[in-house]
């Protein structure tokens, strides 16, 4: 989803854009100032229409208003990379990359922009550049521990199930009742023929976040009861079992 300027912004809290896989979304403003709202909202509206060109004016106007802005970066950013995705630009990518940069540079802690960085560097076959990234972003928040749940996805993707299940352990370490590490970790156990303490780590997930149908319904399986159909989404935040793997929902507005 797209937002004027990004949420978590410590000036602006908002909504983001969905990449892709992992990723990230835009934000909209919410406490800032009525121009740069009207811009950023207009340029989600238009980014959901899949007009990119018309997105880029608006967020690059929202800039304008309030230069340095990271999110406003980060947005412009997403923007580029949902460009090069659909038209193959790779130009388009490179300009991404560099906004990702400079929202980086002015906040490193920038959750959103980690992810979608990471998202680039992956597309690009630049894994070890991607998980150096998510390293850096582990050491500037050791109690985050969201850091660890993209490196396990990397290392799953990698066929690294050992390492990719290390970082779980290591991002329940510092967040033990985490819904996305609990539900991706159940996953990885689940792959390996561990059904029970799959089972038991899924039972955490919805004990910790009970709006997780998914989840529920693979609980249903693995203890044998019938399960529930229901034609609910997941809940943003909610890490999803897809096609085999998992992947993070995109926050929501």
């Amino acid at each position: 989803m797209i937002g004027p300027c990004p949420v978590g912004s410590a000036s602006c809290p908002g909504v983001i854009l969905t990449l892709g896989l992992l990723a990230a979304p835009l934000m909209a403003a919410g406490g800032c100032s009525r121009m740069r709202h009207n811009d950023n909202s207009e340029g989600v509206r238009l980014y959901q229409q899949g007009n990119y060109l018309g997105a880029v004016n608006h967020f690059q106007q929202a800039l304008a208003k309030q230069p340095g802005d990271p999110d406003c970066f980060y947005n412009l950013g997403a923007t580029y990379h949902q460009q090069a995705k659909v038209f193959g630009q790779p130009a388009d990518l490179a300009t991404a990359e560099q906004y990702y940069h400079l929202c980086l540079a002015r906040s490193p802690g920038h959750e959103a922009c980690r992810r979608a960085m990471s998202v680039l560097l992956v597309e690009e076959g630049r894994e070890p550049e991607a998980i150096a990234g998510l390293q850096e972003w582990s050491r500037l928040q050791p109690g985050n521990p969201n850091p660890h749940i993209e490196m396990a996805r990397l290392w799953e993707e990698r066929g690294d199930l050992r390492e990719a299940e290390n970082q779980l352990v290591d991002a329940l370490a510092v967040a033990p009742s985490d819904p996305r590490a609990l539900v991706a970790l159940a996953h990885l156990r689940e792959r390996s023929g561990d059904t029970a303490q799959a089972l038991a780590n899924y039972q955490r997930a919805l004990q910790a976040d009970p709006v997780q149908p998914v989840v529920a319904t693979r609980v249903a399986t693995l203890s044998g009861a019938p399960a529930v159909r229901s034609a609910a989404l997941p809940p943003p935040g909610a890490a999803t079992p897809v096609g085999g793997q998992w992947t993070a929902a995109a926050p929501a507005r």
